[in-house]
Order: C-alpha cells, then structure tokens, then sequence
C-alpha cells in the first residue's frame, strides 16, 4: 500500500508544484505531467527498491516462489533494479529505457505477488485482487512514461528561421 500512496503523493506534489504561482521557481513542470509521473515513479521504485536490502528483505525472500532458484539473489538482483530504473527515471535522456525496463521488472515479478496473495493470511490489501489492481496501476504508469515521454531534443515546436545571407 505504501508504494502506491507514495506514487500518487509525489505524482500530485509535483503536478501541483508546477502550476505557476504555487511555488517561486518551480514551473518546469507545468504542462508535463509525464515529468511529474518520472518523479512519483522514481520516489515508488526508491521505496520499494530499499525495502529488499532493509527493513522487509525477508519478506521479500519468502514471496520468491520455491520454483525459482536462489530467491535472496532473485531479490537482490530486482532491488538494484528498482533503484537504478529510478535513476533512469529522473534523467530525461534514460527515462524511456528506465521505464521500459521497470515495465518489464512488473511483469516478471508478478509471480511473487501471486505466491505472495495464495499464502494466506495476508491483509487485504495483499490478497490477489488488490495486488493485481495495484501492479496494473504500477504498469500503466511505467508504461505511459515509455510511449508518452518526450526528450527535450524531441522537442517539435517550430524554430526561428534564420535568414540565409546572400
């Protein structure tokens, strides 16, 4: 639940921050909600991504299923992801391959959420519908951000023409 309200949280902070005259200097987002998604995405994968080195690395271990080999290095492995697909997030040049690459990480660790739901008792928000709900959430987002962002040399407004000297 709380990757999901961090996501939403800095997502809506950003968004806000960038209207002018809500903040003194901060109207680059204004206009960009793509910009504002990258930023509460990247603050999502930061938080989760941390979770499997501290503070709920053997919860993660046991949501590995026993069909995967080495699920310590599996959950490793997928927490450099996460932080490095939020590094990627953050800097306009990587924030499509970042997101592509988180879209991709969602997909292949959705086993564990399943495992993780069909084990019992978990709280409601852990069990399989509501997982499922928030990783499309989760895959919508990183998703728009690979078909919707745009690098500023992707920019097409038209330029100034110079005239040519004879």
């Amino acid at each position: 639940m709380e990757p999901l309200i961090t996501l939403i949280a800095v997502t809506a902070l950003l968004l806000l921050a960038g209207h002018p005259g809500r903040v003194r200097g901060v109207t680059r987002l204004r206009g960009r909600p793509v910009a504002a998604l990258r930023g509460g995405l990247a603050a999502m994968f930061v938080l989760t991504g941390i979770a499997h080195f501290a503070g709920m690395r053997a919860e993660l271990v046991d949501m590995v299923p026993s069909a995967f080999p080495a699920p310590e290095l599996l959950v490793t492995l997928s927490g450099i992801a996460e932080l490095a697909g939020a590094a990627g997030l953050l800097w306009a040049p990587t924030a499509r391959l970042a997101a592509g690459g988180l879209s991709l990480l969602l997909v292949v660790v959705f086993p564990a959420n399943v495992h993780l739901a069909a084990g019992g008792d978990v709280p409601w928000y852990d069990e399989l519908g509501p997982r499922t709900v928030t990783q499309i959430i989760f895959l919508a987002a990183t998703l728009t951000v690979l078909f919707k962002h745009r690098r500023p040399a992707d920019d097409t407004s038209p330029q100034p023409r110079v005239p040519l000297a004879r």
